[in-house]
């Protein structure tokens, strides 16, 4: 930056053709990128399912329950090997595997003797060691096993891109319908349940809500990273937010600058595209950090 304002006053005509080449540069790069059709299908997949993450990570982050994205994409790695020996098509085997999946774990936590983090890694570990069976009986671990645990853009098809968005826009809808019940549960769910709101109904649709973004998010990001999408968005926003509806607007915005900026780093560098959209929200989280910090300062 220094160096720019050195050669601005040195030499403003050659430092604005130095960023107007940057700037046909990047105009030429995202070209070739919106190039490719399975770019644009993982674009416009996964700015929605980045979304959605992002909207219910606030709450399950708050609620003390952002590893349930971890215990319910073990649960997703099931359904995806229960397909592959069955010859089926993975998302609609997956999405109602999870989503009872996510049920299971909440009448666990509340009904039962085990709860919380241990419900959550009782059907996490069993599930992924029931898939590890079925996979190694099946087919093995082939390259589409691979992608769905780490992510792959190239595998989206056209049916798959249809139902994720019908899907995600209905997450959409369903958390913009019940907000202030859902903000009312995150904060006192005490308070809420003696107002006369159905606590328990309501959890549940956080849970289904979250068990749909893990399923629609786990072909690019991938079973083993897609909590990042979970999590990150919302720790990030809270370091310089605090209050509920400033957080939310707020992880939305980073989550689907941090999956964009994933994406085109991914294309660049070429490397997976889930862990570029992790290590690219790690580094939003740590600049947060910092700006959290520098703030309580200067409001002392």
């Amino acid at each position: 930056m220094v160096e720019l304002f050195l050669l601005l006053s040195k030499s403003p005509s050659h430092a604005i053709e130095l960023l107007s080449e940057g700037g046909s540069y990047t105009i030429k790069l995202l070209s070739e990128m919106f190039a490719y059709v399975f770019l644009v299908r993982a674009l416009a997949v996964g700015l929605l399912v980045s979304l959605c993450a992002a909207l219910l990570g606030v709450s399950l982050v708050l609620k003390r329950y952002s590893m349930i994205g971890d215990g319910l994409s073990h649960v997703a790695f099931f359904a995806l090997a229960l397909a592959t020996a069955l010859h089926a098509a993975p998302l609609p085997v997956a999405v109602p595997v999870v989503v009872l999946a996510a049920c299971l774990l909440l009448r666990l936590s509340e009904r039962s003797k085990i709860k919380g983090d241990a419900a959550i890694a009782l059907i996490s570990t069993g599930a992924l060691a029931v898939g590890v069976i079925i996979i190694s009986k099946s087919t093995g671990m082939n390259t589409d096993v691979c992608n769905y645990l780490f992510g792959s853009i190239l595998a989206m098809r056209v049916s798959d891109v249809i139902l994720s968005v019908i899907l995600s826009v209905m997450v959409l809808v369903l958390f913009v319908l019940f907000y202030n019940k859902i903000f009312a549960i995150t904060f006192d769910e005490g308070f809420a349940r003696a107002s006369g709101v159905n606590t328990n109904g309501y959890n549940l649709l956080i849970a289904m809500l979250t068990a749909l973004t893990i399923v629609l998010g786990m072909r690019m990001m991938g079973a083993l990273l897609i909590t990042g999408l979970i999590i990150f968005p919302a720790l990030s926003s809270m370091r310089v937010c605090k209050r509920f509806g400033r957080v939310v607007v707020c992880s939305a915005v980073v989550s689907v600058l941090c999956f964009f900026l994933g994406v085109v780093a991914s294309y660049v560098f070429s490397i997976p595209t889930g862990a570029c959209v992790v290590a690219v929200n790690i580094v939003a989280f740590l600049v947060f950090s910092f700006a959290g910090v520098l703030k309580e300062s200067l409001e002392l």
